[in-house]
């Protein structure tokens, strides 16, 4: 899907095939032809009736239902028959081994109307929550977790599937067979629309089981890898006041990400208010926007657009964020304790397993008061708990095998296929 945090964790996978000698073919929206090219990557643009999600994005961020009944429905089905047109149009022209999509890139299920050996291999990569659906788990989007008694959980959730399906989701489901008929792909015949997604020959999922909600339905074809990307030398130059984080005191780390960071009143502003007086000091990083849309800075408070986590987060003691997924494991890889407040696009499921991990606090809004920050914050500092299950997955994410786990699979399954 055109869109910065699709576009860049594929180019890491591309990279790897790259590195192996794979030739790759990268399909993705015209603005991010010189990202793919700098990665020395072959570029084709999608069709203009398919390049509009940093379009939809641009406009105002739906919540709760609306987030999956409009949100999805406008942002990943509507584009899906123009993309998957692009894709077939792509391999009639020059056949591949393997199509490796991510989640949201619906296109690829054209490709499900073939007889399996009439079209390549299938891979999807998972760079956001797994949302198969399971008598294990509620349904994704609802920002549950399972509960701990099994019987209780598995009543739970098959109730709320049936009123997700029929009842709460049941536009963007309506939705999903329009346009699968439209493709002429499989319907989803009552399943949840996010099983869309079982379609694929190998479901990679880039976290690690630990911080994933335990499915013992799960198909043998789902496979963990840990996160894509691992905590290396940044490019970003320190600023200058990288020196006054010494230890002195507690460093608190705020930020809103790289998408949902035009209104910093929703978190670094009230975070900016709760901690103004505390005995600690709080970086904020804007995600590339100008420092001039900061509210006032208290006097324990520092910022910059940018900021070489390599750097900052041996160095901190507790992230403040509304969720991105990669960022969220970087702060693992660290053992750092969490405060999530997130309850738009993708976020809302990343807080239920911060939370339900035991790594953090999930304050379950992207717009908390400042006193709930403040009572957070405080939480995960006094509480070491966090930090230590936060440590814990951190170790786990260290011994995960990474993407080149995930290129010698798809080479093995390609080979299996031709012989070769």
């Amino acid at each position: 899907m055109p869109a910065e945090g699709h576009v860049r964790p594929l180019l890491v996978v591309a990279r790897a095939l790259l590195a192996r000698g794979w030739r790759v073919r990268f399909l993705t929206g015209a603005r991010y032809e010189a990202l793919v090219r700098d990665a020395q990557v072959d570029f084709v643009a999608l069709p203009a009736e398919a390049d509009t999600l940093d379009a939809i994005g641009a406009g105002p961020r739906t919540r709760g239902r609306d987030a999956i009944n409009t949100g999805v429905a406008d942002a990943f089905l509507a584009p899906a028959p123009a993309a998957g047109d692009a894709l077939l149009a792509l391999l009639a022209a020059e056949p591949a081994d393997a199509v490796i999509h991510e989640p949201t890139f619906v296109g690829v299920q054209a490709l499900f109307r073939l007889p399996a050996d009439a079209r390549p291999f299938t891979a999807m990569c998972g760079i956001i929550p797994l949302g198969l659906s399971s008598r294990d788990t509620p349904p994704y989007g609802m920002g549950l977790a399972p509960l701990r008694h099994p019987g209780l959980n598995r009543l739970r959730n098959r109730v709320l599937a049936t009123v997700a399906t029929r009842v709460v989701l049941r536009p963007v489901h309506r939705a999903a067979d329009a346009m699968l008929a439209r493709m002429g792909a499989p319907a989803l015949h009552g399943r949840f629309f996010m099983d869309l997604l079982r379609s694929s020959d190998l479901l990679a999922q880039f976290t690690v089981p630990e911080f994933e909600f335990p499915r013992s339905d799960a198909p043998d074809k789902l496979r963990f890898y840990g996160p894509l990307t691992r905590m290396t030398v940044s490019d970003v130059e320190p600023p200058t006041w990288i020196d006054r984080l010494d230890g002195g005191r507690p460093v608190v780390h705020v930020t809103q990400g790289t998408v949902a960071n035009t209104d910093f009143s929703e978190l670094v502003g009230p975070t900016l208010e709760a901690l103004a007086e505390a005995d600690v000091t709080v970086v904020v990083s804007t995600g590339g926007r100008p420092l001039s849309e900061l509210p006032p800075l208290p006097a324990n408070a520092l910022a910059a657009e940018f900021l070489p986590y390599d750097v900052l987060l041996p160095l901190t003691d507790v992230l403040v964020t509304n969720g991105g997924y990669g960022g969220l494991h970087h702060a693992m890889e660290h053992g750092l304790p969490i405060v999530i407040a997130g309850d738009s696009e993708d976020k809302v499921e990343t807080s239920a397993r911060v939370g339900w991990s035991g790594v953090g606090i999930d304050l379950r809004t992207s717009t908390p008061t400042v006193p709930a920050v403040r009572e957070a914050v405080g939480r995960v500092l006094g509480d070491r708990g966090y930090a230590e299950a936060s440590g814990r997955i951190g170790l786990a994410i260290a011994a995960s095998p990474g993407v080149e786990a995930f290129v010698d699979d798809v080479t093995a399954a390609v080979g299996a296929r031709t012989g070769s």
